[in-house]
Order: structure tokens, then C-alpha cells, then sequence
């Protein structure tokens, strides 16, 4: 294979601001499908939670395939623009197409099996083409730059702005869809399913639009550096290959997907638990608000303990330590003070800030293990390496909602009912309070027992993919 490689050069702050501004749009798309999809699909289509908790791990069953296929033909691809930017942008232009489809029926009768096959399709679908964007915009962090502090500022860069996208839709969906839905009431709890789809309908629109808008600005802003050209052509078994003979790829999406369902139950589950137990939708918000003040602290964490010498073991060991200290926290405030909103949302600004850095963390981390592959295997695979990203955040919501679907289906929950039973209110606070910090501490426990891409190791294989960049270059 013929190899070509663009020496690193310094990258202009207007480029990692430009390069960051796309993943406001992509968490757009991101925040509604994993935070509210199942709200919409359940209260507002009536959707039944036994057919999301068949149809969740299908999906993702497919993602196991259609995931590491799209990692192998970018990195296999070659055009003028580069090898990421134009799939970023086709990426977006579909994913938005799709988020409008899932979120506004064409008119098919809801309780018919016509929807179902609707909502199965387009769930697929929304997956397949958040991946043709999602890999190719976090694959370019090590085409960026190979010191360590050069990709942990622009990992913060973008981390900053994807908690953008996510603030903005925990904090503004509720308030947001009630306005377009044209109700009359300010909680989503006593909206009809009709003003529910309006209002999701309307604000899916909106999202889709502003992601292709903020697509167009990360490509139009951003060079690519460092890049491998050239590639073989997909071979599943290959890929498959890669990853097993990659054992802290393995090791990384193993306490990731832990970690990150942890978080995804609070994002999923909140939504419920405000509008089933404490009885007002709108308390969300406030909730989410303090999270997101949190997440946008959290992503300074990196910088300034980096000042402090700390290296980014000790720094993911701390944030996922602050996230589990939280979460107790919040299981203090839920069963013993009544679940009080501002007493739940300083702890939830403990975990944010926790979760924040560790989002910021896991992306540094997996340019690491970009590293690490080409150091053991002697091939880069960058963005078959970096589809494990988005494939293991997918399990990771996979796991969240087989625990909620579940739940849901034992406790006989209805979407559509006015009221819960106890027994459903009970497991969904269950859900909200003791499943997401069981999940961050086993995530803790396997970090510390199995990642080793740091200290003298990680500079051994930094040293070593770097001399052999050299070597390429002037071949």
C-alpha cells in the first residue's frame, strides 16, 4: 500500500474553534434521539416498551457490522477535500433527512403495524447515518496533532461544543416542544400525543437544519494534517481482526460502554422520573441545567489538571471518582429529602463535571489507542479504530434501554396513562438512583485493573509510531 503523510504543522485557533463548532449540530441530533426518542415514541406514538427492547439490540446488532464497514472505507478514502470532511458532510445532510423522518409521522395511523415498521426503519436508519458523520468527525482529533497537549485542547475544543448541543436540548426541549405544539399547558405530562408530535415534529426540524448549517462550518473551517493515505479494501474478517488483536481497543469499549450507560440511564430514565414520580416534566429542565453548567466545567478539568502534572490516568481515575460521588449524592437527596430538584441538581453538577472530563478524557484516550494499533500491528486503522467509538456509544444505550425497556415491560408501565402504579414509580426511581453509580464503579474497577496506554509505555509508543511517520515521509 502506498503511503502518504502530511508532516504536523501548527493549527490556527479559528480552525479548532471552526472544527468544533460541528458537533454542536451533531449532539443536536445525538441529545434528541437518546434523550427523548423514547418519550416521544412511547407518550406520544404509543409505541409498546416490549417492541423497544426487541428492537434496541437488533439495531445495534447491525451497528456491530454497518460501524467498523464505514471506519474501513473512510480510512480507505482519498479525494480532494481529504478523507474525513466530505463524509462529515454527507453524513449530516442524511442524518438530518432521517431525525425529521423519526420524529414526524407522515400520517400513518398510530396503532397500526405499518408504524411499527415505520419507527423500526428509521431507528436503523438514524444509526446508519449518524455513523457516516460521527466517525469521520472525531477520526480527524489525531490528524490534528501528535502531542498530547496539542489534542487534549482540541478534544476540549469540541467537547465543549457537543455539550453546547446537549445543554441545548436537555435544557430547551421541554419549554421548546410545548410552544410548537401549540398547548396550553406548560408540562409535558398533561400534553395530548397529538401536541407532543407537533411539538417534536416542529423542533426535530429545527435541530436537522441547524446540523447541517454547523456541518458546513466545521468543513469549511478545517484542514486535515497527518493524514495516511491510501487503504485496502473493506474485509469484514480484517476488521474484525483488528479490533480482537487490539486488546486496549478492547479494553477501552469494555469500562466506556460501562461508564457511558451509567450516564445515559440519568439522561434517559430523567425524563420519566420527573414526569412520572415527581410529577412535572418542567422540573427537567432546571434539573438538566445544573448539568450542563457541570459538563461545561468538567471539560476545563483536563487543562487545568494537566497544569498540575497530572497525566490522563490519574485525570479519567478522578472524573469517574466525582461522578460516582454524585450519583450517591443524588440517591441521598431522591429517598431521603423527597427528591428535592435543586438538592438533586447540585449533586447532578458534581457528576456532570465528572462525566464532562471523562467524555473529554475518552477521546484523548482513543487517540491513544489509534497509537497503541499502529504500534503493535504496524497499521493505523484510525477511523476503523475510532467507529468503536461511536459503536460502543450505541451499546453503551443499548444496555441503558434493555435495563429501562425491561423495567418497563415488568412493572407494566404505560406511556399513555395518567397515572403510574407505585410499583412502576418505584422501579423507575430505581432506575434514576442506584443503577447509574453500580455502573460507574464497575467502569472505575476495570480502568484501573486493565488500561496501560500511559506513563513511560504511552511515550515508548508515541517514539515509536513518530519514527516511523519520519521514515514513511521521506521515502
Amino acid at each position: 500500500m502506498k503511503v502518504g503523510i502530511k508532516m504536523d504543522k501548527k493549527v490556527p485557533f479559528r480552525e479548532k474553534i471552526g472544527y468544533g463548532v460541528g458537533a454542536v449540530g451533531l449532539d443536536l441530533s445525538y441529545g434528541l434521539f437518546y434523550s427523548y426518542l423514547s418519550l416521544y415514541l412511547t407518550n406520544a406514538l404509543g409505541i409498546s416498551s416490549l417492541f423497544l427492547l426487541i428492537l434496541a439490540p437488533i439495531a445495534r446488532l447491525w451497528d456491530g457490522i454497518n460501524d467498523p464497514m464505514m471506519g474501513t472505507i473512510v480510512d480507505m478514502s482519498n479525494s480532494r477535500m481529504g478523507k474525513y470532511r466530505p463524509w462529515i458532510l454527507r453524513g449530516a445532510i442524511a442524518n438530518a433527512v432521517v431525525l425529521c423522518l423519526l420524529f414526524n409521522n407522515p400520517g400513518i395511523p398510530t396503532n397500526s403495524v405499518w408504524m411499527y415498521v415505520y419507527v423500526a426503519v428509521f431507528y436503523v436508519l438514524w444509526g446508519m447515518s449518524n455513523t457516516l458523520a460521527d466517525i469521520p468527525y472525531w477520526s480527524m482529533i489525531p490528524s490534528f496533532a501528535t502531542e498530547e497537549k496539542d489534542r487534549n485542547f482540541i478534544s476540549t475544543v469540541a467537547r465543549t461544543f457537543s455539550g453546547l448541543g446537549q445543554g441545548i436540548v436537555l435544557i430547551l426541549t421541554a419549554p421548546i416542544v410545548a410552544y410548537l405544539g401549540g398547548s396550553s399547558e406548560s408540562s409535558l405530562k398533561t400534553m395530548t400525543p397529538e401536541c407532543l408530535r407537533t411539538g417534536f415534529g416542529k423542533w426535530s426540524i429545527i435541530a436537522a437544519v441547524m446540523l447541517v448549517v454547523f456541518a458546513s462550518i466545521s468543513v469549511a473551517s478545517t484542514k486535515e494534517r497527518n493524514v495516511i493515505k491510501g487503504g485496502e479494501k473493506f474485509s469484514f474478517k480484517q476488521a474484525l481482526n483488528v479490533v480482537k488483536q487490539n486488546d486496549q481497543l478492547l479494553t477501552f469499549m469494555l469500562f466506556a460502554m460501562i461508564s457511558n450507560a451509567g450516564y445515559y440511564m440519568t439522561s434517559g430514565i430523567s425524563s420519566y422520573y420527573f414526569n412520572s414520580v415527581a410529577g412535572d416534566l418542567n422540573l427537567q429542565s432546571k434539573f438538566n441545567m445544573f448539568g450542563a453548567v457541570g459538563s461545561v466545567i468538567g471539560i476545563a478539568v483536563i487543562p487545568i489538571c494537566s497544569k498540575l502534572k497530572m497525566n490522563n490516568r490519574s485525570i479519567y481515575k478522578l472524573s469517574l471518582g466525582m461522578a460516582a460521588i454524585g450519583y450517591i449524592g443524588m440517591a441521598v437527596i431522591g429517598y431521603g429529602f423527597g427528591g428535592n430538584v435543586y438538592g438533586l441538581g447540585a449533586c447532578y453538577l458534581i457528576t456532570s463535571i465528572g462525566i464532562g472530563s471523562m467524555f473529554v478524557n475518552q477521546t484523548v484516550m482513543l487517540a491513544d489507542v489509534v497509537d497503541y494499533g499502529e504500534y503493535k500491528l504496524g497499521k493505523r486503522n484510525q477511523s476503523l479504530t475510532f467507529s468503536m467509538k461511536g459503536f460502543l456509544q450505541k451499546m453503551a444505550y443499548t444496555v441503558q434501554c434493555i435495563i429501562m425497556y425491561l423495567t418497563f415491560s415488568i412493572t407494566k408501565y404505560e406511556g399513555t396513562a395518567p397515572e403510574q402504579t407505585q410499583e412502576a414509580k418505584d422501579a423507575i426511581s430505581a432506575l434514576m438512583f442506584i443503577v447509574p453509580p453500580v455502573l460507574i464503579i464497575i467502569s472505575y474497577i476495570v480502568f484501573s485493573k486493565k488500561y496501560k496506554i500511559y506513563g513511560d509505555f504511552k511515550r515508548e509508543v508515541l517514539a515509536t509510531v513518530s519514527k516511523r511517520h519520519e521514515t514513511a515521509s521521506e521515502e
